[in-house]
């Protein structure tokens, strides 16, 4: 009995540190970016060997109202 009660303290204690370890590494990093003025540049290269391939570029708004504007078409009643 006093076996199981310090392997079920050692598995709480363990799991609590457990815990604070995932609590502290929360992603610090914000997703997207900043809203201003101008574009991002975004770029897809694909290379199929042999000579063959594709790239595009895409220019994508900073401004958040622009970058909604693109998704609404232009017939659509107000």
């Amino acid at each position: 009995m006093d076996i199981f009660v310090l392997i079920v303290g050692a598995l709480i204690v363990l799991f609590i540190g457990a815990l604070a370890v995932m609590s502290k590494r929360k992603d610090t990093d914000k997703r997207g970016s900043e809203p201003g003025k101008g574009y991002h540049t975004l770029t897809s290269d694909y290379q199929s060997g042999m000579g063959g391939g594709h790239v595009t570029t895409w220019k994508v708004p900073r401004d958040p109202q622009e970058y909604a504007k693109r998704f609404v078409p232009k017939d659509t009643p107000k």
